[in-house]
């Protein structure tokens, strides 16, 4: 495998991550305009991001294989909570 194909596999690896939290993000910020016109856009999917891709790797490690509906769960959790730490929560600044 080339450097080439290994790019496109981790992207592809991760694209499910980046893909749900972009779109959680830019929801969140859309149902809580008021509350969240402090926060941006780009701090709420950044660690919304973060923490979604450490759990997908975490679930290719448990698991032994991606693209289980376990790990896809527990990443809408972990994006959720994350979300909320960060736009609601200690994490707001």
């Amino acid at each position: 495998m080339g450097p080439l194909d290994a790019l496109w596999h981790l992207l592809n690896f991760l694209g499910p991550a980046f893909g749900v939290t972009a779109l959680a993000s830019a929801l969140t910020k859309l149902l809580w305009r008021r509350e969240l016109a402090t926060v941006r856009w780009a701090r709420l999917w950044l660690w919304s991001a973060g923490v979604a891709s450490v759990v997908t790797i975490v679930g290719l490690a448990w698991l032994g294989r991606d693209g289980k509906m376990a790990t896809y769960g527990a990443m809408v959790v972990g994006c959720a909570l994350t979300l909320w730490w960060a736009g609601f929560g200690p994490g707001r600044r």
